[in-house]
């Protein structure tokens, strides 16, 4: 069977509508200081592709591949991330008063996190791009499969964690042949951190060739969100092309909740599905609420928060950089952003598994713990057919 081939056309920033190269090496928008979006031959695929035929393909998220940035299927590194199953909840649903309530459960990615997807797309691009070293700031789980894919690409990466990140996650990094850098502070900290690690500046989006390395933080490059939306296609596809109403979202970053969208946006556009009925449903900590804030205030950006603090160390991100981006999908979706204490979440995991068998990460608890909330205050109705994020397993955390 002929490999499919990537449409992948160009890259584009969101703010300003400027076009970037897709065969240089790019990382963000300094003029708006923004993401940049990968984009594709949508409408030449409107004609072409055939979901029947996807599925057919061996499994894994690669079988996308029109619609992922990587041009030959020689640069797929894969360690067999995607096709997450989506389990029902019967016994949640009952005691909740709702009649359909899923959890897509990433933890049965590899390094047992969703973030496994991001990086295996961003990383095969990269070494496509002609590029072997790598460094990203990370709460923890990035960290962990940055180091786990740059091996398996026989790459080199340099992590930056806070010093109180989970050991689990220092001794992954560490177990992958990763070189681990901890930092006093939060992520935003090991952030400042990398960009101190820089030996040279680039006044534009494209990435200089005389660097010693290749910055991977969140959406400071444009295809971690690609391996991300393929979380989309998967919901899309497991409901038969028919979206459910509701998918609620643990919110760090919001590579997965801008990806999901993205996704469908694509999806709707070669006509495969043909509405998005989906309501977006944003989870944050109550002691790191940035994008919640600023929803409930209608601001069009998020400000940086003060004394973050919270269990669920993938919520822990206090200056969010792709705000636009997650608060246009909310709107866009006519969605929510809803904050949950951390005894909340502790309650949340332990029902978790204990009602359902499904041991979740704090993040992954956390949209239990919003669920709660939006069914007592009535944003949440019976018949709705609602998704929950579980984005990684509860055995890191011990």
């Amino acid at each position: 069977m002929q490999p499919a081939t990537s449409s992948f056309t160009h890259l584009v920033c969101p703010e300003c509508n400027q076009q970037f190269d897709a065969d240089s090496v790019q990382t963000f928008c300094r003029q708006c200081q923004s993401p940049i979006l990968a984009q594709y031959d949508l409408a030449t695929l409107r004609n072409i592709f055939d979901p029947h035929e996807i599925k057919k393909r061996p499994r894994g998220l690669w079988r996308w591949a029109e619609l992922l940035p990587v041009r030959e299927s020689c640069h797929q590194i894969t360690l067999g991330e995607g096709d997450t199953p989506l389990l029902d909840a019967p016994h949640l649903a009952k005691g909740l008063g709702l009649k359909y309530l899923f959890i897509k459960d990433e933890s049965t990615n590899p390094t047992a996190t969703f973030k496994a997807r991001g990086i295996a797309v961003a990383v095969s691009r990269a070494v496509e791009l002609g590029i072997h070293s790598f460094v990203i700031p990370t709460a923890g789980n990035a960290g962990g499969a940055l180091a786990a894919y740059s091996a398996r690409a026989n790459c080199t990466t340099d992590v930056f964690m806070p010093n109180d990140s989970p050991l689990v996650n220092q001794r992954e990094v560490q177990a992958f042949g990763g070189k681990l850098h901890l930092i006093q502070g939060l992520i935003n900290a090991a952030a400042r951190a990398v960009e101190g690690y820089s030996k040279h500046e680039s006044d534009s989006a494209t990435y200089s060739n005389d660097c010693e390395w290749f910055n991977m933080a969140t959406f400071k490059e444009p295809y971690r969100v690609e391996g991300k939306k393929t979380m989309g296609f998967e919901l899309a596809e497991a409901f038969h092309w028919e979206l459910p109403d509701v998918i609620i979202y643990p919110t760090g970053g919001g590579t997965g909740l801008v990806g999901i969208w993205k996704a469908f946006t694509e999806l709707k556009a070669i006509g495969i599905i043909s509405a998005i009925p989906t309501r977006l449903v944003c989870v944050q900590a109550a002691g790191c609420a940035p994008v919640v804030h600023a929803f409930q205030k209608g601001n069009p950006r998020t400000e940086t928060w003060q004394d973050a603090h919270t269990i669920a160390s993938g919520l822990c991100v206090p200056s969010v950089f792709a705000d636009r981006l997650i608060l246009r999908a909310l709107k866009e979706s006519q969605g929510v952003a809803i904050s949950v204490q951390d005894e909340e979440i502790v309650a949340a995991q332990k029902q978790l598994a204990q009602t359902e068998g499904i041991f979740t990460s704090p993040e992954g608890a956390a949209t239990l713990a919003a669920t709660k909330r939006l069914v007592a205050n009535g944003w949440l109705q019976p018949n709705q057919k609602v998704v929950l994020l579980n984005t990684g397993g509860g055995l890191k955390y011990i």
